[in-house]
């Protein structure tokens, strides 16, 4: 029960690396006129993509408005991740919106740890259950490693290098070009908004737009991604290029294994 909760929500942050996110538009598009220091709209891009490919770390946080307005607990609503090519992370992934509950993770190597709030498990766990579940961990995190096939999929939410491929093979779809806007900023961050709109495959402007948000000054390096149109409404941000994901962990007294808790709601 606990295992089947937990591979069900997790499994659904791995949708969060699907190569039809914000950055589908990342990769180099037709140019758009250049701006005072001579860089088009399509510079601009493979400059930020090149930094997000070389990163060693970074922080990304997610919120899809969709998701969180329509409560569905099985996707992602929101997150905030810390994360490493080696496959180190810390953070948090929330389902639903309000009431779909929230999961604190810590991850080193191949041991990972894992805290879902109360609503976590009310809104995963059917039949007062989950509350059982809840009141034994009391406050406690999860621990385990990717072996076990609950957590195995944390291999892959925690892999930046899983992310930067992703980024890498998932050409731009439809006939989309970026178009250079007028500076701005984001993250009190002065930036060039880059955007693409795609057709639908219909000829029509019915398709969804991305926008890019692209430091004005060198680096040049992408700090924010946008994607809207009917049924989508998600917002990337990207930050701590290169800063070590924390490598703190929970002490033995804050965790308890994932099996011997399972034992425990069978005695309870």
């Amino acid at each position: 029960m606990v295992r089947k909760a937990l591979a069900g929500a997790l499994a659904s942050a791995g949708l969060l690396f699907s190569p039809v996110s914000p950055l589908s538009l990342l990769s180099p598009a037709p140019a758009a006129a250049s701006d005072a220091d001579g860089r088009t709209a399509a510079e601009l891009a493979e400059q930020a993509e090149d930094h997000l490919l070389d990163a060693e770390s970074v922080r990304l946080t997610m919120t899809d408005r969709i998701a969180e307005a329509e409560g569905t607990v099985t996707e992602p609503s929101a997150m905030d991740l810390a994360l490493d090519r080696d496959g180190n992370c810390v953070g948090t992934i929330e389902t639903g919106g309000e009431g779909g509950g929230r999961v604190e993770i810590v991850k080193r190597g191949e041991e990972v740890w894992l805290k879902p709030d109360a609503a976590f498990w009310k809104a995963h766990v059917p039949g007062g259950e989950g509350d059982a579940v809840a009141g034994l961990l009391k406050d406690r995190y999860l621990h385990g490693t990717t072996d076990d096939p609950a957590l195995e999929g944390m291999a892959g939410v925690c892999d930046l290098g899983r992310f930067q491929r992703e980024i890498g093979t998932g050409a731009s779809s439809g006939d989309a070009s970026l178009i250079k806007g007028e500076e701005t900023t984001r993250q009190d961050t002065a930036v060039v908004p880059l955007t693409g709109e795609e057709d639908g495959g219909t000829g029509e402007e019915d398709g969804e737009r991305t926008t890019l948000y692209v430091t004005a000054d060198a680096p040049h390096r992408l700090i924010e991604a946008d994607r809207r149109g009917e049924g989508t409404d998600v917002t990337l941000t990207f930050e701590d290029y290169g800063k070590p994901v924390p490598a703190g962990t929970p002490s033995p007294a804050e965790t308890v294994d994932i099996g011997r808790l399972e034992e425990e709601l069978l005695d309870a």
